[in-house]
């Protein structure tokens, strides 16, 4: 079709040339080759314009590339609004540049891990009164200067982003990419939460009968108990603390065991920002022990968690012992979050979201994907290309650039690893053993789990939430499950709803599949991790928690009480209403 083309561009020896032609099966080229036809076949096309005599040489010749002077899109920064006022999007890094790298390499050079006191239990009470005290000022804050406080401190974890990278590396043993999204999503809520008080916590006046006045207002509770997971030491930490600062409460938090130090430093930067030392206490310890403190604490208005299932049901359970008010409670834990496949999906496609969901972070997410649920048709040729890919994962030092996978968080995960895998390898067909690369990489780091992938057999063999790179697949299509929503349905029995993944290209059948599943986060032909704040609301249902959506518009409604206040506008004398709806009289 291009000869012509081709011996015309020949002529001229100064101009290079290439001939290239697509080469694979039918299956691969297919798709290929109705898109060029598709394309080829345009009015708009170069060949189509070719053959068109009336068409000029330098006409043809114009680039297809036109840039406009200004772009429609909006640029990162912008992301949120470009007016004034708009929320700032946090700032990313290009890891592929070493003048990128270097800031990032010097801080961690200069980096240690902070040591952090163990909060006595004695001192509990002590503590909530400080707390408790603060929040008479604090609440009374205009909620514009409680919103200014936390962009600024927003604006100062962004500054220092090298620094918490750094901290986030070396305390929770992250990936250097996993770290800079880590304080990205924690300046993100720092913004969010700052906006939607400001929005949420103006007054609303209601309609009503004339003679009365009736306005709705959202109020803060009091003093909240935030427990934070290590998984995310800075970002879900600070994204707890945020929401209940800015809405008018004070906060006694816990973070994590394994990473106080991060939670120590994001204190320090909020205090810095204006955040008064008692309205915002950082308490660490054991679970079993500070923790239980202050959920049993009386007077505490409220408790965030996020964790474990079995630990949310124990603060559930302490929360309804207590006598007094009520206590709310903001629970998000795990899931056993699968992936449906059927045979229309890319291969491809599916195996780079499965990767990335499966193994990211070494599986410590509790979005992270661990029941793949492949149609038997393309099983094998996924199952195959998904061992290829993990083949090429790199194990090692989270602080090594290199590095995919790194180290899980500590021995005792390392050991509840070891056991399921092992429990795996006796009840299930193990697809991907780690290579010798992986093995001698696990003898020298420690806490280093190779990537596993087992097949078994029903959606029910998939009995419980484990935190690593541990994936099972199982092949559907046939008896009870020979149909997708037979595969919902089962996923649904489990009892967790955190996050679900579809891979087709069938439109309605994922739209149905959504509607179906109950998840709080459904993914479609993409992975199933890194909800972005304000832009995928994160959280789940069922035993996977109990919402509101974390970085979402409902969020910041669970940290406040309303009130209405209603006034009979009549009781000083007349209605003044009614008197604005006279004609004017003043010349009679």
């Amino acid at each position: 079709m291009g000869e012509g083309v081709y011996r015309e561009v020949l002529k001229n020896p100064l101009v290079a040339c290439r001939v290239y032609a697509p080469v694979g099966a039918h299956r691969d080229l297919l798709a290929y080759l109705v898109r060029r036809l598709l394309e080829n076949g345009a009015n708009s096309s170069f060949v189509h314009l070719l053959a068109d005599e009336s068409v000029g040489m330098q006409e043809l010749l114009i680039s297809p590339l036109r840039l406009e002077p200004e772009s429609s899109l909006p640029l990162p920064p912008k992301l949120f609004g470009a007016q004034a006022g708009a929320r700032a999007n946090s700032t990313g890094l290009d890891l592929s540049q070493p003048s990128v790298r270097a800031p990032l390499e010097a801080a961690l050079a200069s980096t240690t891990v902070p040591v952090v006191l163990e909060f006595d239990v004695k001192n509990t009470v002590s503590a909530y009164q400080a707390c408790a005290s603060s929040y008479q000022k604090w609440s009374k804050m205009p909620v514009a200067e409680r919103a200014a406080t936390l962009r600024r401190a927003a604006d100062a974890l962004q500054a220092q982003l090298p620094q918490l990278c750094a901290l986030v590396v070396r305390e929770a043993h992250k990936t250097w990419g996993d770290a800079v999204g880590e304080v990205r999503e924690a300046v993100d809520f720092l913004r969010y939460y700052a906006d939607e008080a400001q929005r949420i916590q103006q007054p609303i006046t209601l309609p009503g009968v004339t003679g009365e006045s009736n306005v709705l207002q959202l109020t803060a509770r009091g003093v909240w108990v935030c427990i934070s997971p290590w998984n995310f030491p800075l970002a879900i930490f600070v994204g707890q603390v945020a929401a209940s600062l800015a809405t008018g409460n004070t906060v006694l938090a816990k973070p994590a065991e394994q990473t106080p130090g991060v939670a120590q430093v994001a204190v320090l930067l909020l205090h810095a920002a204006g955040v008064p030392a008692d309205a915002l206490q950082l308490l660490h310890g054991p679970g079993d022990t500070v923790g239980a403190a202050l959920v049993a604490q009386p007077g505490v208005a409220g408790v965030v968690f996020t964790g474990s299932t079995q630990v949310a049901k124990i603060i559930q359970r302490a929360l309804a012992a207590k006598d007094g008010p009520i206590v709310p409670l903001i629970a998000e834990t795990g899931g056993i979050n699968a992936m449906l496949v059927d045979s229309s999906a890319l291969p491809e496609q599916v195996v780079d979201a499965v990767v990335q969901s499966a193994f990211r972070s070494a599986g410590q997410r509790c979005s992270a994907l661990r029941l793949l649920c492949v149609h038997h048709s393309i099983a094998d040729a996924v199952i195959a290309m998904l061992q290829g890919a993990a083949q090429e994962l790199v194990l090692g030092d989270s602080a090594d650039w290199a590095t995919d996978v790194g180290p899980v968080i500590d021995a005792e995960a390392f050991d509840t690893l070891g056991r399921h895998i092992q429990r795996l390898q006796h009840e299930a067909k193990q697809l991907f053993p780690h290579a010798s690369r992986a093995q001698a990489a696990t003898k020298t780091i420690a806490n280093l789990v190779a990537p596993h992938i087992f097949e078994v057999a029903r959606v029910g063999d998939v009995r419980a939430e484990v935190f690593g790179p541990v994936l099972q697949v199982l092949r559907w299509g046939t008896g009870d499950t020979s149909d997708p929503a037979a595969v919902i349905a089962q996923i649904n029995a489990l009892g967790y709803g955190l996050t679900l993944g579809i891979q087709t290209r069938i439109d309605s059948r994922a739209q149905a599949l959504a509607h179906a599943a109950h998840v709080g986060n459904v993914y479609i032909n993409r992975n199933m991790i890194g909800a972005v704040v304000g832009v995928q609301p994160f959280g789940g249902e069922g035993l996977s928690g109990t919402g509101p959506k974390a970085g979402g518009p409902h969020y910041l409604y669970r940290f406040c009480a309303e009130q209405t206040v209603t006034v009979n506008t009549t009781a000083a004398g007349g209605n003044a209403t009614l008197l604005a709806g006279l004609p004017n009289l003043s010349g009679l």
